[in-house]
Protein backbone atom coordinates (compact mmCIF):
# COMPACT_ATOMS: atom_id res chain seq x y z
CA UNK A 1 0.00 0.00 0.00
CA UNK A 2 2.54 2.22 0.56
CA UNK A 3 4.44 1.58 -2.44
CA UNK A 4 1.64 2.43 -4.08
CA UNK A 5 1.33 5.92 -3.08
CA UNK A 6 5.08 6.61 -3.44
CA UNK A 7 4.65 5.84 -7.03
CA UNK A 8 1.47 7.32 -7.40
CA UNK A 9 3.34 10.80 -6.06
CA UNK A 10 6.40 10.23 -7.94
CA UNK A 11 4.63 9.89 -10.78
CA UNK A 12 2.65 13.51 -10.44
CA UNK A 13 5.40 14.75 -10.00
CA UNK A 14 6.77 13.43 -12.83
CA UNK A 15 3.99 14.48 -14.91
CA UNK A 16 2.95 17.76 -13.90
CA UNK A 17 6.04 19.41 -11.33
CA UNK A 18 9.32 18.54 -13.00
CA UNK A 19 7.30 19.51 -16.28
CA UNK A 20 6.43 22.89 -14.85
CA UNK A 21 9.95 23.85 -13.13
CA UNK A 22 11.90 22.14 -16.46
CA UNK A 23 9.35 23.96 -19.20
CA UNK A 24 7.68 27.07 -16.54
CA UNK A 25 4.67 28.21 -18.73
CA UNK A 26 3.36 31.61 -18.91
CA UNK A 27 0.25 33.24 -16.99
CA UNK A 28 -2.93 31.72 -18.02
CA UNK A 29 -4.72 33.55 -20.83
CA UNK A 30 -7.67 36.00 -19.48
CA UNK A 31 -11.05 34.36 -20.04
CA UNK A 32 -12.42 36.30 -22.89
CA UNK A 33 -9.36 34.92 -25.08
CA UNK A 34 -10.52 31.90 -27.47
CA UNK A 35 -7.91 29.64 -28.06
CA UNK A 36 -7.52 29.00 -31.63
CA UNK A 37 -7.59 25.51 -32.70
CA UNK A 38 -4.79 23.36 -33.79
CA UNK A 39 -3.78 23.29 -37.53
CA UNK A 40 -4.56 19.92 -39.47
CA UNK A 41 -1.73 19.12 -41.35
CA UNK A 42 -3.31 20.21 -44.94
CA UNK A 43 -3.86 23.65 -43.55
CA UNK A 44 -0.43 23.33 -42.66
CA UNK A 45 1.03 22.06 -45.61
CA UNK A 46 -1.45 25.05 -47.75
CA UNK A 47 0.29 27.44 -45.05
CA UNK A 48 3.99 26.17 -46.00
CA UNK A 49 3.23 26.27 -49.94
CA UNK A 50 1.75 29.81 -49.55
CA UNK A 51 4.89 31.63 -47.58
CA UNK A 52 7.54 29.87 -49.70
CA UNK A 53 5.69 31.34 -53.03
CA UNK A 54 5.89 34.93 -51.08
CA UNK A 55 9.49 34.38 -50.08
CA UNK A 56 10.57 33.70 -53.98
CA UNK A 57 8.44 36.09 -55.25
CA UNK A 58 10.41 38.59 -53.19
CA UNK A 59 13.51 37.55 -54.40
CA UNK A 60 12.79 36.83 -58.05
CA UNK A 61 11.12 40.30 -58.22
CA UNK A 62 12.09 42.50 -61.25
CA UNK A 63 11.94 46.00 -60.61
CA UNK A 64 10.31 47.60 -63.28
CA UNK A 65 11.34 50.72 -64.86
CA UNK A 66 8.49 52.79 -62.96
CA UNK A 67 10.04 52.21 -60.00
CA UNK A 68 13.72 52.08 -60.49
CA UNK A 69 15.29 54.87 -58.46
CA UNK A 70 17.55 56.98 -60.79
CA UNK A 71 15.40 56.97 -64.07
CA UNK A 72 14.37 60.28 -63.91
CA UNK A 73 18.28 60.78 -64.75
CA UNK A 74 18.12 59.01 -67.89
CA UNK A 75 14.79 60.94 -68.81
CA UNK A 76 16.22 64.27 -68.57
CA UNK A 77 18.96 63.46 -70.74
CA UNK A 78 16.42 62.55 -73.43
CA UNK A 79 14.54 65.78 -72.91
CA UNK A 80 17.99 67.66 -73.26
CA UNK A 81 19.00 65.81 -75.87
CA UNK A 82 15.46 65.98 -78.20
CA UNK A 83 13.89 69.16 -76.92
CA UNK A 84 14.08 72.38 -77.74
CA UNK A 85 15.12 75.25 -75.68
CA UNK A 86 12.01 77.73 -75.79
CA UNK A 87 11.63 79.19 -72.33
CA UNK A 88 14.03 78.29 -69.60
CA UNK A 89 11.65 78.73 -66.69
CA UNK A 90 9.68 75.79 -67.89
CA UNK A 91 12.49 73.90 -68.36
CA UNK A 92 13.88 74.14 -64.71
CA UNK A 93 10.35 73.60 -62.74
CA UNK A 94 10.12 70.82 -64.94
CA UNK A 95 13.58 69.11 -63.45
CA UNK A 96 12.84 70.20 -59.85
CA UNK A 97 9.28 68.00 -60.24
CA UNK A 98 10.92 65.46 -62.43
CA UNK A 99 13.91 65.02 -59.01
CA UNK A 100 12.37 62.43 -56.81
CA UNK A 101 12.46 64.19 -53.13
CA UNK A 102 14.52 61.98 -50.72
CA UNK A 103 11.34 60.26 -48.89
CA UNK A 104 10.12 58.78 -52.22
CA UNK A 105 13.42 57.71 -53.39
CA UNK A 106 13.16 55.74 -50.10
CA UNK A 107 10.26 54.93 -50.82
CA UNK A 108 11.24 53.47 -53.85
CA UNK A 109 14.72 51.96 -52.86
CA UNK A 110 12.65 50.13 -49.92
CA UNK A 111 10.55 48.56 -52.49
CA UNK A 112 13.71 47.25 -54.59
CA UNK A 113 15.18 45.09 -51.62
CA UNK A 114 17.95 45.65 -49.62
CA UNK A 115 20.48 45.57 -52.18
CA UNK A 116 18.65 49.24 -53.35
CA UNK A 117 17.94 50.40 -50.25
CA UNK A 118 21.70 50.40 -48.48
CA UNK A 119 22.81 52.86 -51.31
CA UNK A 120 19.95 55.15 -50.52
CA UNK A 121 20.92 55.07 -46.78
CA UNK A 122 24.37 55.86 -47.55
CA UNK A 123 23.69 58.72 -50.11
CA UNK A 124 21.41 60.29 -46.74
CA UNK A 125 23.79 59.67 -44.23
CA UNK A 126 26.66 61.08 -46.55
CA UNK A 127 24.62 64.61 -47.53
CA UNK A 128 23.85 65.20 -44.17
CA UNK A 129 27.43 64.81 -42.90
CA UNK A 130 28.30 66.93 -45.58
CA UNK A 131 26.01 69.51 -44.88
CA UNK A 132 26.99 69.33 -41.48
CA UNK A 133 30.56 69.59 -42.06
CA UNK A 134 29.36 72.79 -44.07
CA UNK A 135 27.64 74.47 -41.35
CA UNK A 136 30.15 73.79 -38.94
CA UNK A 137 33.31 75.60 -41.44
CA UNK A 138 30.62 78.56 -42.17
CA UNK A 139 29.65 78.69 -37.75
CA UNK A 140 33.67 78.97 -37.59
CA UNK A 141 34.64 81.47 -40.10
CA UNK A 142 31.32 83.87 -39.46
CA UNK A 143 32.69 83.47 -35.52
CA UNK A 144 35.86 84.48 -36.14
CA UNK A 145 35.56 87.14 -38.22
CA UNK A 146 33.08 88.56 -35.33
CA UNK A 147 35.58 88.19 -33.14
CA UNK A 148 38.34 89.65 -35.63
CA UNK A 149 35.57 92.79 -35.90
CA UNK A 150 35.10 93.32 -32.25
CA UNK A 151 38.78 93.16 -31.34
CA UNK A 152 39.50 95.98 -33.92
CA UNK A 153 36.76 98.42 -32.61
CA UNK A 154 38.26 97.53 -28.96
CA UNK A 155 41.81 98.64 -30.58
CA UNK A 156 40.16 101.58 -32.11
CA UNK A 157 38.64 102.77 -29.12
CA UNK A 158 42.09 101.98 -27.11
CA UNK A 159 43.59 104.83 -29.73
CA UNK A 160 40.77 107.41 -29.32
CA UNK A 161 41.07 107.20 -25.61
CA UNK A 162 45.05 107.70 -26.19
CA UNK A 163 44.28 110.60 -28.57
CA UNK A 164 42.80 113.03 -26.46
CA UNK A 165 44.24 112.27 -23.20
CA UNK A 166 47.52 113.76 -24.91
CA UNK A 167 49.93 112.28 -22.48
CA UNK A 168 51.83 110.18 -25.20
CA UNK A 169 51.76 106.26 -25.05
CA UNK A 170 51.05 104.54 -21.68
CA UNK A 171 50.61 101.25 -20.46
CA UNK A 172 47.65 99.33 -21.90
CA UNK A 173 45.25 98.44 -18.99
CA UNK A 174 45.06 95.02 -17.33
CA UNK A 175 42.27 93.42 -18.13
CA UNK A 176 39.58 93.24 -15.45
CA UNK A 177 39.31 89.86 -14.07
CA UNK A 178 37.44 87.33 -15.10
CA UNK A 179 33.99 86.46 -13.24
CA UNK A 180 33.65 82.54 -14.86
Amino acid sequence: MKFRVVCRKLYDYVRYDLKEIAFPSSLPDPPHIKKRPKLTWNDRWCILKEATRLYGASWVRNIGPDLRPNDYKKEEAKDDDSGSNTSSGNEKKDKRSSEPSVLEDLAVAARGGAETLKPALRRIYMTRASTYTNAMKNFVETYQEGLKDQLEKADDGEGRKERQQGDGPTKPQPPPPSTS
